[in-house]
Formats: C-alpha cells, structure tokens, sequence
C-alpha cells in the first residue's frame, strides 16, 4: 500500500533534485524511497559530500585486492579479443 508523505524542502533543492532525478530516468518519489530503504536498513543517516560505497561493494574490492596481490582469479591481459574469448570458453 502507498502513503503520502509531506515535506518542507528549499524549492531549490526540490527542483535541483528533480532535475537530477530525471536526467537519470527516475521520479523524486523513487530517489526518496530509495533513501528511505537505506535508513531503514542501515539504521544510520550520512551527510557527506563524498560518495561511500556500500559495504558490499567494499567487501568485493577488498577481496579483488587480496586475489591480485596473490595471483589468485586472475586472467589476462589478453592480445585480442579472440584469446579472450578463448579464456573464457576454457572455464
């Protein structure tokens, strides 16, 4: 089921998150929502101006350090595309 929920916003802020919504194909309702869920699920708010990751995708690129500093699950560079192809077609 759906709500209505209101809100005070700067009608900057409201047409400059609109306008940023859109160009990337979404309602404000969907970017609000969005965030709802995260707060929710993460029980904490952030006010930062530097983008974070979620922990994971922290956790993944933390384990593709570990793999390259160890040579584990790497493959390549490859010469074209056909040894590639070829590559992938072993596993």
């Amino acid at each position: 089921m759906k709500t209505i929920i209101n809100i005070k916003a700067d009608k900057e802020v409201k047409e400059s998150a609109q306008r940023i919504a859109a160009d990337m194909g979404l309602p404000l309702s969907a970017v609000i929502n969005a965030y709802l869920k995260e707060f929710i699920r993460e029980r904490a708010v952030r006010f930062s101006l530097e983008p974070q990751l979620r922990p994971e995708v922290e956790k993944e690129i933390g384990q593709a350090i570990k793999d390259y500093k160890s040579g584990e699950n790497i493959v390549g560079p490859f010469e074209n595309a056909k040894s590639l192809m070829k590559s992938l077609s072993a596993k």
